[in-house]
């Protein structure tokens, strides 16, 4: 993979103030990195989550976030598995949310740490879970350098008002009507929208449908990114690379924002289970070729329409800014990865694994 100059942080803030325009023998080098340690897994992710709604109050109106911070790049911190449980539906068909943009510098890999931009101090963001049909209340603070908006694609809005940039400090409330169900993505739309996705500025709004889906044992959300880096990010943190970001050459593509997470910390089902996998590509640039080694998937729903479903597929296509939802179900015990089958992904982090059953934690070939 060649190699660009990178744009420093400074330089990126500048950019984005101006609205600057701009295989089995692969399973071979995959599997066995999967070692002893996962045999200390416990449910789906072992420890609390960075991220997700799952963690707020869902038996209140109001879903509070953090307040604004000061525009300060936070310390680095440990890295805690984002929780990738599709989080409950909160009561009632109102729902307000309070978003705080921050900036904050955080760990996308083993060892790696990286200075970005985030929505509630995560990448991806809290992930929103609402019924076909509600109210979605928006306010959105801007807790950052720089100025940073919100844009849902599961809204029918108009994009210059709902959508529009917040200065720091300063905050906006919106609301819309999820009247189609699916799996959306939102993420930062300033201007340039490939450096603020690109820094981390994206998250997964579910939208049940009227008529429920079958109903799936355990759900599962996975939202698929690039990260494209200055540095190595172990000396010390690293910033974006746009030339990178614009010549789509990441450094890593991951699920949920961190490389291989859940491969030490598996997601966890049972024989004969219906699991549920709701996927939302952020890109910003790349396609995910979703497959789970092992199986087929029972039913796909492109941007999860249940009037859409597909049955009996091996590999399907979630475009950039785009998402489907998956059912699957494993027949026998084992340890089976969750890749893109565009295999170069995986080599760059975008691997999780599901352990069906009480099977050991090592596995050799």
């Amino acid at each position: 993979m060649s190699r660009h100059a990178g744009t420093s942080i400074p330089r990126a803030l500048g950019l984005a103030a101006l609205g600057f325009a701009a295989g089995t023998a692969i399973l071979l080098v995959i599997i066995p990195a999967w070692n002893g340690r996962a045999a200390a897994s416990q449910g789906a992710t072992a420890a609390a989550p960075t991220g997700g709604m799952a963690q707020m109050d869902h038996s209140a109106m109001e879903h509070s976030a953090p307040a604004a911070q000061k525009s300060a790049v936070d310390a680095p911190a440990k890295h805690v598995p984002f929780d990738p449980s599709l989080p409950a539906v909160g009561k009632g068909s109102l729902h307000s949310y309070t978003i705080t943009l921050k900036d904050r510098t955080f760990a996308i890999a083993d060892g790696v740490q990286y200075t970005g931009w985030t929505f509630d101090g995560s990448a991806p963001g809290p992930v929103i879970h609402v019924r076909q049909g509600d109210t979605v209340k928006v306010t959105l603070k801007n807790g950052g350098a720089i100025p940073h908006s919100i844009d849902f694609h599961a809204a029918r809005v108009a994009p210059n008002v709902a959508f529009r940039s917040v200065d720091p400090g300063k905050s906006i409330t919106f609301s819309f009507k999820a009247n189609d169900p699916g799996v959306f993505m939102y993420h930062c739309g300033t201007p340039p929208v490939l450096m603020h996705i690109a820094n981390g500025m994206y998250g997964a709004i579910v939208v049940d449908p009227r008529h429920p889906l079958p109903r799936a044992d355990l759900s599962y959300v996975l939202v698929s990114s690039e990260w494209y880096l200055a540095g190595d990010g172990k000396s010390k943190p690293a910033a974006i690379d746009y030339n990178k970001a614009r010549h789509m050459e990441p450094d890593y593509v991951t699920f949920n924002g961190y490389a291989n997470q859940y491969k030490d910390r598996p997601l966890t089902a049972k024989p004969g289970q219906r699991v549920r996998f709701y996927v939302v590509d952020a890109g910003p640039s790349l396609d995910t070729d979703f497959h789970v080694v092992g199986t087929l998937f029972d039913r796909v729903y492109p941007s999860g329409q249940a009037s859409e479903a597909l049955h009996g597929v091996q590999t399907w296509s979630v475009p950039a800014g785009g998402g489907a939802i998956f059912d699957t179900h494993f027949t026998t015990k084992g340890i089976y990865p969750v890749v893109s089958h565009s295999f170069a992904s995986v080599d760059m982090g975008e691997l999780a694994l599901v352990k069906v059953g009480n099977v050991p934690g090592t596995m050799s070939h």
